[in-house]
C-alpha cells in the first residue's frame, strides 16, 4: 500500500448476506470499479453478540426476529475467508478485513498472513481489541467515523501503548 497516493477501498462488509458466491461477485465488482482493495468483515457471532441482544428498530422493520440470528446468518467461516483471500489475489486486488474479535484477528494475521488490518470505527472503544491489533505487528487503518474526538485520542493512546509493549 502506497500512502503517497489515494487508496480506494471497496466496502464489501457483510453485503454477501452469508453467501460465498455473492462475496466472490463483490470482489469482481470491486475490481471492475478500479478499487485498490476490497474489505470484508470477519467475526465469530458467539464472541460478539448475546442471544439476548435486542433488535434495533430498523431491524424489526426489516422483519428480523433476533439480533443473534441475523448476525449469525451473515457470518462466513474461516475457509470461506481463505478462499476469498485467494480469489482477490488472483484478481489482482488487495484483500482487507475488519476483525471484530480476537479469534478472527488471529486468523487474519496468523493463518492468512495479512500485514494490513482495518479497525472498524464501532470498535474504537474496544480496548482489548485495539491492543491486540497494535501488538499484531501489522500496519493499521483506523476508522473513526463513529467516534468522538475524545474516543479517537483514547484509542490512539491504547494503540501507542500496544506498539511499545
Amino acid at each position: 500500500m502506497n500512502v503517497d497516493q489515494t487508496y480506494i477501498i471497496a466496502e464489501a462488509g457483510v453485503n454477501h448476506a452469508g453467501d460465498i458466491a455473492k462475496a466472490h461477485l463483490l470482489i469482481d465488482k470491486a475490481v471492475e470499479s478500479g478499487a485498490d482493495a476490497v474489505k470484508f468483515q470477519i467475526y465469530r457471532t458467539d464472541e460478539i453478540v448475546s442471544p439476548n441482544s435486542p433488535l434495533a428498530d430498523y431491524q424489526k422493520e426489516a422483519g428480523e426476529r433476533s439480533q443473534y440470528d441475523m448476525v449469525k446468518r451473515l457470518e462466513l467461516p474461516n475457509e470461506d475467508f481463505a478462499a476469498l483471500h485467494a480469489y482477490a489475489k488472483e484478481k489482482g486486488i488487495d484483500f482487507l478485513s475488519s476483525a471484530f474479535d480476537l479469534e478472527s484477528l488471529d486468523f487474519l494475521v496468523n493463518d492468512l498472513g495479512r500485514k494490513i488490518l482495518k479497525l472498524p470505527s464501532g470498535e474504537i472503544i474496544n480496548g482489548p481489541l485495539l491492543l491486540a491489533h497494535a501488538q499484531s505487528g501489522c500496519d493499521l487503518i483506523v476508522s473513526t467515523g463513529m467516534a468522538t474526538l475524545d474516543e479517537v485520542e483514547e484509542a490512539l493512546g491504547v494503540l501507542a501503548f500496544g506498539l511499545v509493549y
